[in-house]
């Protein structure tokens, strides 16, 4: 597995190497990596700081230190999210300037209090829009598999520099796949939480009607159940958390899905891969049933419509309220406001009814099936500059979209889980990456299967973290 987060905790407990030791190697591998365009705010000060104060509290309060499961742990904040304390968000914009830095977000609060050290922001295409981070600003974020193609978005950056081994693991946001699609092209664990799983308080709280999700990418599925357990809940809010699901015992029947129809094909080697998966999974005893893309179709144009809209809107009204300078925004930023700008409340209305039926009809399907194994994306990561900005056809961008992660958008839209892991190869020595889907609060679900799945060792990483020993 070339060392995941689980590992660097453990060897900065065991002193191993320390906190301090441990961010230096991060700091100098965000330099040496500069050119992979994953960060885009460095600050090491604060690194520095947040480290020596873990160090301290081993020395000083190791009782205190034993129990956060990421102490010393370096990592890195979405440059979109949440905000985290001293760390300046720009959303990937020229309409916002890298300066002050809100109060943690409860989210961000939960990332101290596991023990995670940050030092700054990875790359973000502008407010998250695409499906690659090569926002204007810069800089352009490159796949540290093959730097010719995109690492995907729009936590491109933080997948990057996980892939990469700058981190070990990195905050992520997922609206429309954004933590999913990057993970997959990285070749990274990446699980896109329920609905209200995870914080988003105190100003986040029902950001962009409920579609927005925020989390990790990781390098192991165990880093994944962790820090999820670590974050999700609601206890500090006025609600009380809903009761997790147990790990299912005895056998599943899992709905497999391998095609997603004619206009949004995927390529065979992909296909083969979730086939591939299904077979190990039944030969655990699990059930096998058949799905067909007849039965995603409505709901996929669907939650691409809610998608779109939700988006839109968001946006319009973002900036207003913030009374920004749309004109120095990209072209597709401001076309997708315009779009926000140009829907009636009777259209709004109707794409938030149209997203509840997407809900039902997934309900329906877990009537039937207990998870969902899919594809995520059509093909190998796409070449650099295949997402461009630089146009006003908001139409044309998401059908691209689309076309490469065509089942994405359905776990945002309906609420459910969904998770993907690597699963083996292609010819390229790309990720073939693939996709599970269940019920809501059914994470542990997802997270036994990805642990049977990840146990068959089709994939390893192609660089270890760094600053872990040997």
């Amino acid at each position: 597995m070339r060392g995941d987060a689980t590992d660097l905790a453990a060897a900065i407990r065991h002193d191993s190497l320390s906190a301090a030791e441990a961010m230096e190697a991060s700091l100098e591998a965000a330099v040496l990596q500069e050119p992979l365009g994953a960060i885009a705010y460095l600050d090491a000060v604060m690194g520095r700081a947040s480290a020596e104060a873990r160090d301290s509290e081993r020395r000083n309060e190791p009782d205190c230190f034993s129990i956060r499961p990421f102490a010393g742990v370096p990592t890195l904040a979405k440059d979109l999210g949440g905000p985290f304390a001293g760390l300046p968000v720009t959303a990937g914009s020229r309409l916002f300037e890298r300066k002050g830095g809100e109060a943690d977000s409860d989210l961000a609060a939960r990332f101290r209090d596991a023990g995670f050290c940050l030092f700054g922001l990875t790359t973000s295409p502008e407010f998250g829009l695409s499906l690659a981070s090569e926002p204007a600003i810069g800089p352009i974020c490159r796949n540290p598999l093959d730097p010719a193609r995109t690492a995907g978005g729009s936590s491109g950056g933080a997948a990057a520099a996980v892939a990469a081994g700058i981190v070990a693991i990195a905050h992520a946001t997922d609206a429309g796949g954004s933590i999913r699609v990057p993970a997959a092209c990285c070749g990274l664990v990446g699980l896109k939480p329920t609905r209200g799983a995870t914080p988003g308080g105190p100003s986040f709280g029902n950001h962009l009607a409920g579609i927005a999700s925020e989390l990790a990418v990781c390098r192991s599925v165990r880093d994944t159940a962790l820090i999820f357990d670590e974050l999700s809940g609601n206890s500090r809010g006025p609600f009380a958390d809903p009761s997790p699901a147990h790990i299912d015992n005895g056998c599943l029947r899992i709905g497999l899905l391998t095609d997603t129809g004619s206009i949004y094909p995927t390529e065979g080697e992909r296909l083969a891969a979730i086939g591939d998966a299904a077979r190990a999974l039944e030969s655990d005893g699990h059930e096998i049933v058949p799905l067909s893309w007849t039965e995603f179709e409505c709901s996929v144009a669907a939650s691409r419509r809610a998608f779109a809209d939700i988006v839109s809107v968001n946006l319009a009204a973002l900036i207003k309220a913030a009374a920004l300078d749309e004109s120095r925004a990209e072209p597709l930023t401001q076309a997708f406001a315009a779009r926000g700008r140009a829907l009636s409340a009777t259209m709004l209305w109707n794409t938030l009814s149209e997203a509840v039926l997407v809900s039902g009809n997934l309900w329906a399907l877990f009537d039937r099936v207990d998870c969902i194994l899919m594809p995520l994306l059509s093909s190998a990561p796409l070449v650099i500059g295949s997402f461009p900005s630089d146009h006003a056809d908001t139409d044309l961008h998401l059908e691209r979209m689309t076309a490469f992660a065509p089942l994405a958008c359905l776990a945002n839209i309906s609420g459910f889980p969904a998770l993907t892991l690597p699963f083996g190869q292609d010819e390229h020595a790309m990720p073939l990456p693939v996709q599970i889907m269940a019920p809501m609060g059914h994470e542990p679900r997802l997270l036994s299967l990805a642990a049977r799945l990840e146990a068959e060792g089709r994939w390893q990483h192609r660089f270890p973290v760094v600053g872990l020993p040997s």
